[in-house]
């Protein structure tokens, strides 16, 4: 049964004292904020025959943050009480010190609702996600007899979150989350291989168990599970590649996407610091953060500043344009606010994080960029990856890839890895194509410790001189 509203003003606090307290916390602080947050969350995951785990998490607490030149003061409690918060105005007003700032202006007020305020952990009876998720093991197990496992993961949450501001300014969100993954095993003869996928978004779970959805995705982590079964051993050496569209957007947001955020160029640690309107990327080229699509995974109606999500272009036709920003960063670096401040929870203090981050797409044939390939790999699928911010280099693992030669897709590669750095690959693009997609809502993205959910996107992209790491 679905909770009332998050409403901590009315169950919790007394409005006008929780103002003293946070005036009291920014009296002489430049910003600040006192975020409170209700989170429920509920996954449940069918492996092999039966229901391995199911397990619910609530919790709910504040975060209260002073802020004074490069300095924030952050206390968190996960009691929501009078009592705590007092206590928690003494530590934050430890970066004020004898105080000095002038109070950045207040979030623009904004109307923007980017998906349903409703409420899908209670939405679907538990009784019927374990049906759905043995539906799921039994459909997909019958698909092909070299099927010997099945995993799948039902996952939604609930996030609600007031912000409230030293100026009174009163601000709240209720983000909604759904998630199905599924992971298929082949063998044959002897040999065993994987598969699998994702999907989900600020949707309720009808948006990912209706029938025409999950048994798409069944077929498809089937799919790619047998294509691996024929894989040869990846080749090795410098050679042009062709990234598919969709998913492997997850290669521009590490190695491109993390560096454009404000913190990083502000303190100069980042490959793009210093570089603002100048060439960084192949003319055609342009890169966005935006976190107003309706229902995607990395969307917010506003982030967890209060600043309202907005269509960010960071680079534009090869020109780097723009950094993401939280308000500490902004204000530092004598810009706007982009609506970037986001943290995990109410423990967490915000900080500069992508969205939902892209390429647009080009006037390119796909088909044409592969059939140009003498000798390369065409990379469909991303597993896990590494960057270096300081210099943009980067290290991913393919999880479908395909040798190319004199245009040809031949065979499945197996253990291929791309190399390189995220500046000279964007500069190396040689072709953009006209098939931008998303990916299908399974992005999680890590930074200093806090993870939040994002989006990523591209064309099918033709570029030049990758590192191939492979066997041969």
């Amino acid at each position: 049964m679905s909770q009332p509203p998050f409403r901590p003003f009315e169950t919790h606090l007394d409005l006008e004292t929780t103002l003293s307290h946070l005036r009291a916390a920014t009296q002489g602080a430049d910003d600040g904020e006192l975020f409170l947050e209700r989170r429920r969350a509920e996954v449940l995951s069918f492996d092999d025959g039966r229901l391995r785990t199911a397990s619910y998490d609530a919790s709910e607490g504040f975060g209260l943050r002073a802020v004074r030149g490069e300095t924030s003061g952050y206390a968190h409690a996960s009691d929501i009480s009078e009592p705590a918060l007092a206590r928690a105005v003494a530590t934050a007003r430890l970066a004020v010190g004898d105080g000095g700032g002038t109070m950045a202006p207040p979030p623009k007020p904004s109307k923007m609702q980017l998906y349903t305020d409703a409420d899908p952990v209670s939405g679907t009876g538990f009784g019927l996600k374990v049906d759905l998720l043995r539906e799921i093991d039994a459909f997909t197990r019958a698909l092909d007899p070299r099927v010997v496992q099945v995993s799948a993961t039902l996952a939604a949450a609930l996030q609600e979150v007031v912000i409230l501001r030293p100026d009174g300014q009163h601000l709240g969100d209720t983000r909604p989350m759904a998630r199905l993954n599924i992971s298929v095993i082949v063998e044959h003869e002897g040999r065993r291989e994987s598969g699998s996928t994702g999907g989900g978004g600020r949707v309720l779970l009808d948006g990912v168990i209706a029938p025409e959805i999950w048994q798409d995705q069944a077929r498809e982590a089937l799919r790619i599970a047998l294509v691996n079964l024929e894989a040869v051993p990846a080749p090795a050496g410098v050679m042009d590649v062709v990234l598919g569209p969709g998913w492997p957007g997850i290669l521009l947001h590490e190695a491109v996407g993390h560096g454009l955020e404000g913190d990083f160029n502000r303190k100069g640690s980042s490959a793009f610091a210093g570089l603002l309107g100048k060439q960084v990327a192949a003319k055609g080229v342009t890169v966005l953060d935006d976190g107003t699509i309706p229902d995607r995974r990395g969307s917010l109606s506003i982030d967890d500043e209060g600043t309202p999500s907005s269509r960010n272009v960071l680079i534009e036709d090869g020109i780097l344009v723009g950094f993401m920003q939280d308000r500490q960063n902004a204000r530092l670096m004598g810009v706007e606010p982009t609506g970037n401040g986001r943290r995990q929870s109410y423990a967490h203090p915000p900080m500069p994080r992508m969205t939902n981050t892209y390429m647009l797409g080009g006037s390119a044939e796909p088909g044409d960029m592969v059939a140009d390939l003498k000798d390369g790999i065409y990379a469909v699928g991303f597993g896990g990856g590494q960057v270096d911010i300081t210099n943009g280099k980067f290290v991913f693992s393919c999880t479908e890839a395909y040798r190319v030669q004199d245009g040809k897709i031949g065979a499945p590669v197996k253990g291929a890895t791309l190399i390189g750095d995220g500046p000279t690959a964007l500069g190396q693009v040689r072709a953009i194509g006209n098939d931008m997609q998303l990916d299908p809502g399974m992005g999680t993205c890590g930074k200093a410790g806090q993870s939040v959910p994002v989006g990523v996107g591209q064309p099918s992209l033709l570029i030049g001189g990758l590192t191939v790491g492979g066997a041969g």
